[in-house]
């Protein structure tokens, strides 16, 4: 894999993070190293409060970490300080996000729940609901365009919130626990739609997960352990 291959997906050196001062001071990333590159899906694995959460949440520009450099599709936006002056839209046009819940808005049927986004970034509301669709016929769900979240499957809410964090073809996608929910087939199969979408719009994706049944699907693993991440070669078995 390239290097500049490598920078244009994800790239994080040295990542600090304390939360505090003095000797109530807690040190939850002591320098995480970690490098995803275009179109690898990667799994992000440890035990609760070690550190987990708080990289995924930096790497969303949610918090400031407190050292280190981190560069998201070839861009760097922190460098021991943000180098990015607006971060809100940061995340909406380089970073998708797919939770463990699908968190759709409602109210909203399926079409507007992916459209919304690109909406909000200035995008006409034809465009929107065009770049929308193209992705829930690419993750099979067109069909349900025009119904509401609530009569959706668990499965099909997932497409869905994968759609979403698609629809602006962002550079890095971050999921948290995004199979927890689902029975081993759907889970199995939201791996594959997760890799071949990485590999369609070369997007760095990484998968927080304690789930089981897809661990042995990543080439590679990070094992994150107080604070410190560890590289290690997975199974690679998601297509067996």
């Amino acid at each position: 894999m390239a290097d500049l291959d490598r920078q244009r997906g994800i790239h994080i050196e040295g990542l600090r993070k304390r939360y505090g001062q003095g000797d109530t001071a807690v040190d939850a990333l002591k320098g995480v190293d970690m490098t995803v590159a275009p179109g690898e899906v990667v799994g992000l694995i440890g035990p609760s409060g070690s550190g987990k959460s708080t990289l995924l949440k930096c790497l969303g520009a949610v918090i400031e970490p407190s050292a280190g450099r981190m560069t998201l599709g070839g861009e760097t936006i922190y460098d021991d300080g943000w180098r990015i002056h607006d971060l809100r839209a940061l995340r909406r046009d380089k970073i998708g996000f797919i939770f463990q819940a699908p968190y759709l808005i409602p109210f909203l049927d399926v079409t507007d729940n992916v459209a919304l986004l690109p909406m909000l970034a200035g995008r006409s509301n034809a465009e929107s609901r065009r770049m929308a669709l193209e992705l829930l016929q690419a993750l099979d769900v067109a069909h349900r365009a025009k119904a509401m979240p609530s009569q959706l499957s668990g499965g099909e809410q997932q497409r869905v919130a994968i759609a979403r964090a698609l629809v602006s073809r962002p550079p890095v996608i971050l999921a948290d626990e995004p199979t927890a929910p689902l029975d081993s087939e759907r889970a199995l199969a939201v791996v594959r739609i997760l890799n071949r979408m990485a590999q369609q719009f070369a997007t760095a994706i990484i998968v927080v997960t304690h789930d089981e049944k897809i661990i042995p699907t990543f080439q590679r693993i990070y094992h994150i352990r107080d604070g410190r991440t560890h590289e290690e070669a997975g199974a690679g078995r998601a297509f067996d």
